[in-house]
């Protein structure tokens, strides 16, 4: 039987409002009791106490759209790597994306992921199935059979849906089983450039990627929502005006919900800078206006998640002429980081931040944990608020290191993470 007492902490939960100093039972993985009258006086002879010195202590991040290369490109990353990325950054829970090689179309795929996973992850994995065969984006998977065997949600990644029909039978079919479709907002015959389109991708001599792009789709499959009664997800919006679609669309009692990465939040076009390929993502990082939009979207509840888009490239495809790189960067290690700088900017309430990195995410994708509650798993992250750091590329775990924040200074981090009750980081 195992038995650890984690005393003298901020005890906070974003699900209910609970912010309490004090101690936190975990009994054989799960949590058993917490509260300000665990003292040292009823802790139980033998059991193994870490002092949490009043940091702060929440549920894991659940990190909803994490890219691997595994199986298929196991030199970018592996699920073993990208696990051991996710445990630093203090994510308990990774969602990983079809857009492997083979890809997650079949009941086969979807075992050997979570087989591999139980065998090589010190964190929790769960793929998302592809929508399409072969991310084809033509013929629908079995989703059924799919979410049987584990799919805790439908996407095809990196690519859109642009098949207008394809979409709908998906939203609908997926509506019996209520089943979430995912959807990467970009119209793929305007989405042909590798910025955003400005003055500044003019001046840089780069082909642009309008905001209607991203804008054309969310209308086109919100129209499609509300004929079908399914399930939407966006996996991220990166423009002002995706912020008021979404706004509108909830307003109107359609079951949407979007996302927005860490690195929309935090950085905009202009740091692309002298072509620096690592700020190259899709979608583009756009104006601050529009960046100042996500944010605003984030504090009043419209953008309901915050991802990584964890997405590992190695040099050989990233380090290249703007225009011929890659998309994609890492993120699992940063995300937590960069969402607190919100937090200490003033800018977003802590409870909101962590909300959108735990048990929102958690409950769209039907995940039973995330909480500060007896019962539920004791899948925990211990969290510095303060602490000043500066980020070191070649320190991080991730088997790819291009990362859109090297020698980036921040306050905040994980320092101690814990999975079904086992530590499985700690911050020297």
């Amino acid at each position: 039987m195992s038995l650890i007492i984690l005393k003298n902490a901020r005890l906070f939960d974003p699900a209910t409002g609970y912010d309490q100093k004090g101690s936190l039972v975990i009994r054989n993985g799960l949590i058993e009791a917490l509260g300000p009258d665990i003292t040292q006086k009823n802790i139980p002879v033998g059991a193994d106490v870490i002092d949490c010195k009043g940091h702060l202590l929440a549920p894991g991040l659940v990190d909803m759209r994490v890219f691997t290369g595994e199986p298929g490109a196991e030199h970018r990353e592996t699920l073993a790597t990208a696990s051991h990325a996710a445990a630093a950054g203090g994510v308990t829970t990774v969602i990983v994306m079809p857009n492997t090689h083979p890809v997650i179309d079949d009941v086969a795929i979807v075992d050997y992921i979570e087989r591999r996973a139980r065998d090589t992850a010190i964190v929790h994995v769960h793929p998302m199935a592809a929508l399409t065969k072969g991310l084809q984006g033509e013929e629908m998977t079995e989703i059924g059979l799919l979410r049987e065997a584990g799919a805790v949600a439908f996407t095809d990644g990196v690519k859109s849906v642009a098949n207008s029909l394809v979409m709908r039978r998906a939203l609908s079919y997926a509506a019996s089983f209520g089943a979430l479709i995912v959807q990467h907002a970009e119209d793929p015959h305007l989405s042909r450039g590798v910025m955003n389109e400005s003055e500044l991708a003019s001046r840089l001599g780069l082909a642009g990627i309008p905001s209607m792009a991203e804008t054309i789709m969310i209308e086109r499959d919100l129209r499609l929502l509300e004929a079908t009664g399914g399930r939407l997800h966006i996996a991220q919006i990166s423009c002002a005006a995706s912020v008021d679609i979404i706004a509108r669309a909830k307003k109107n009692g359609l079951q949407v919900t979007c996302g927005v990465s860490a690195a929309h939040l935090q950085l905009n076009e202009n740091d692309v800078g002298p072509y620096r390929t690592f700020f190259k993502l899709s979608p583009p990082l756009r104006s601050e206006v529009d960046r100042r939009a996500l944010v605003a979207g984030l504090a009043n509840g419209t953008i309901d998640v915050i991802v990584s888009s964890h997405d590992p490239q190695d040099s050989e495809v990233k380090r290249r002429p703007f225009a011929e790189a890659t998309f994609g960067a890492i993120g699992l290690e940063t995300l937590l980081p960069v969402a607190l700088s919100l937090y200490h900017n003033g800018d977003v309430p802590l409870s909101r931040l962590l909300a959108a990195m735990t048990h929102v995410p958690a409950d769209l994708l039907g995940l039973k944990t995330a909480r500060l509650q007896p019962g539920q798993p004791a899948d925990l992250v211990l969290i510095d608020l303060d602490a000043p750091w500066m980020l070191d590329a070649a320190k991080l775990k991730s088997a790819s290191k291009n990362t859109n924040f090297e020698d980036r200074r921040f306050q905040g981090h994980a320092i101690r993470t814990i999975v079904g009750g086992r530590t499985v980081f700690t911050r020297g």
